[in-house]
């Protein structure tokens, strides 16, 4: 049986073209023309005036957190319900996570979490040094309110838009909101360069600063020189001319899977308990990948039963992800509920999955998706009139 992926590559076919350009001019080692050229273009594509290219997403992080001099000791309040790459780089600068939880309307950060916790911090004494916002699964968080929150106590935002290159909020593009943006390239983005990512920002100073440690902090000198402790992230000029041929195609990518989603939304929307995640008024999700909750109470099935089935037809689906807070290399971080009564990313997690939401999924792929759904809604559904009866 042929495996359904949940969100494989999706070559535009005219990266050949660029990566010749590469072997052609000898450009095989790290930086060169695409690598400018793929920075200039995203920055235009999103309205930035700079960004770097760089080995990942986490290392456009950890450039981010350095630039605003993170250090041992200092708090960085961070998304828990996102996958570990955002946090990791806190623990590289030896600072402290706080993780907040998600809120209904996003699953994104929520603000009323995010405001006790600067409550607290105040009374600590002891404000955080920066904030990462991120936006799950192509869907940008409340950035007004959360905008309102740091910019009061004038704490900067890095937002993590790396599922969500091509999202809108309020038509200002994902990623542009904070002190600095990254973006992702891993190869199951919605664009990819097989590995890599991408820092943005309005600082055009600050990002000279990144390119500077991102190739190993070496001096203006004839020799090597170093003077402060750099790191290897800078992209391949091969890489960044995949990069250059996928955001060639990212808006007809955004549009396809924004379909995948709508199909999903036509065929399953209507049964009791399923829940697809919804797209915040004034916003465009790229709809990276579909996700929903199941409410078993009301659906008959579970998360994992649906999880279950899909496994066994070969298709390729996954739970969302498990928050921070709960991970055991956090145990014990602070981590602040969207209320007092309920965790919103542990509700999240314990209920969704993410379904296959390819930009090259076929058609009669995604209905035996659909269908293995519908036969385990239906099979639940007799089995409980069995019981009735």
């Amino acid at each position: 049986m042929k495996r359904i992926f949940l969100s494989p590559p999706h070559m535009s076919g005219y990266e050949q073209k660029y990566i010749n350009e590469a072997f052609e001019t000898n450009w095989i080692a790290p930086l060169g023309p695409n690598v400018d050229a793929f920075e200039k273009e995203i920055a235009e594509y999103v309205r930035a005036n700079d960004a770097v290219a760089v080995s990942s997403g986490t290392a456009a992080i950890h450039l981010a957190l350095s630039l605003l001099d993170v250090k041992k000791g200092d708090l960085v309040f961070c998304s828990s319900l996102t996958f570990v790459a955002s946090a990791n780089p806190i623990i590289y600068q030896r600072a402290e996570p706080v993780f907040i939880d998600s809120e209904p309307d996003t699953w994104n950060m929520s603000p009323q979490a995010l405001e006790r916790a600067f409550h607290d911090a105040i009374n600590e004494g002891r404000l955080p040094k920066a904030i990462i916002v991120v936006n799950l699964y192509g869907q940008s968080a409340k950035m007004d309110e959360i905008l309102s929150i740091c910019n009061h106590y004038h704490v900067p935002i890095i937002e993590d838009a790396a599922e969500s290159l091509g999202s809108t909020y309020k038509g200002k593009p994902s990623g542009t909101f904070g002190r600095f943006g990254i973006f992702s390239f891993n190869g199951n983005k919605i664009i990819t360069t097989s590995g890599g990512g991408m820092l943005i920002s309005n600082d055009t100073v600050a990002l000279k600063r990144a390119r500077f440690l991102a190739t190993q902090a070496r001096d203006p000198a004839p020799h090597y020189q170093h003077s402060s402790i750099g790191f290897n992230y800078r992209m391949s000029n091969i890489l960044a001319g995949i990069g250059r041929a996928q955001l060639e195609v990212l808006n007809g990518r955004v549009e396809a899977r924004r379909f995948v989603f709508e199909r999903y939304y036509k065929e399953l929307s209507h049964f009791p308990g399923f829940y697809l995640m919804s797209e915040l008024e004034n916003t465009r999700s790229n709809r990276w990948l579909t996700a929903l909750i199941i409410n078993e109470a009301e659906a008959g099935v579970s998360a994992g039963d649906v999880l279950k089935a899909l496994e066994i037809e070969n298709i390729e689906a996954r739970p969302v992800w498990k928050p921070l807070h709960l991970q055991p290399i956090f145990q014990g971080a602070r981590y602040y509920q969207h209320s007092e009564s309920e965790s919103i990313s542990e509700q999240l997690f314990k209920n969704g999955i993410c379904l296959p939401s390819g930009s090259n999924l076929k058609e009669e792929d995604q209905l035996k998706v659909i269908n293995c759904i519908k036969d385990v809604i239906n099979n639940s559904s007799k089995e409980r009139d069995v019981i009735h009866i």
